[in-house]
C-alpha cells in the first residue's frame, strides 16, 4: 500500500463536503500548499478546486479529495488535517511532525522536509 501524504479527520472531512455542497461554483475538493509567510517562515493554503491541476498528488480520505501541491508534499509528509470550531472561531489546524515551530501568534510555521528515512523504518514496523 503506498504511503498516504496527508490524512484527514472525520471533523475536517465532513467540513470540507458542506465547503463543497455550499460553493456557489462546482467544486470537487481542496487544494493544499505553503507559502512563504510570517515570522516563523511559512504558512498553509487551501483554495477550492474545480479540475485537478497536473502534477499535484491526490489524497482520498473519508470520501473526499485533497489535492496537494508538490512544492508542499514533502513538508506534509504525515500531516493530519483537522477542523476544529470554538467559541472564538473555527479553522482548518494541521498536526505536522514536520514542524519544528511556530511563531507566537499562530499565524506561520516552521517545517523541515519530511525524513523519508524515519518514515520508512517507522511504515516497515507497523507491517
Amino acid at each position: 500500500m503506498p504511503f498516504k501524504i496527508m490524512s484527514l479527520t472525520d471533523a475536517a472531512a465532513e467540513r470540507i463536503t458542506e465547503i463543497i455542497e455550499d460553493s456557489d461554483k462546482p467544486v470537487i475538493g481542496l487544494r493544499v500548499g505553503i507559502k512563504n509567510a510570517g515570522c516563523a517562515g511559512v504558512s498553509y493554503t487551501m483554495d477550492y478546486v474545480d479540475a485537478p491541476i497536473a502534477g499535484d498528488d491526490h489524497v482520498e480520505d473519508r470520501g473526499v479529495n485533497v489535492w496537494v501541491d508538490p512544492k508542499a508534499t514533502m513538508y506534509l509528509l504525515g500531516t493530519i488535517m483537522d477542523f476544529e470550531a470554538s467559541k472564538m472561531g473555527s479553522s482548518f489546524t494541521f498536526k505536522n511532525p514536520n514542524q519544528t515551530g511556530a511563531c507566537g501568534c499562530g499565524e506561520s510555521v516552521t517545517l523541515a522536509p519530511a525524513d523519508l528515512k524515519a518514515l520508512a523504518e517507522a511504515r516497515a514496523g507497523a507491517v
